[in-house]
């Protein structure tokens, strides 16, 4: 279960940052009037969505630490 963890946590962090850096390029590039045909969303709900995924994988870390902790103590 600690593996599947961290491997959904690492790419769901992955994927949210591609949304985030293609988000902020779309900004920056309609700024001199063009855009990404393919994006089918605007930057700010580019950003919304991988601010979302940034706080999930967060509190997915902070389960993993928690859980840890528990178990170290017992031990």
């Amino acid at each position: 279960m600690n593996t599947l963890t961290s491997i959904t946590s690492r790419v769901l962090f992955t994927v949210a940052f591609v949304v985030l850096i293609v988000g902020v390029v779309d900004w920056i590039i309609r700024l001199f009037g063009w855009t990404f045909s393919w994006v089918p969303y605007e930057p700010g709900r580019m950003l919304t969505f991988s601010a979302a995924l940034m706080i999930f994988v967060a509190v997915m870390l902070l389960r993993q630490i928690r859980d840890s902790l528990k178990g170290g103590s017992k031990s």
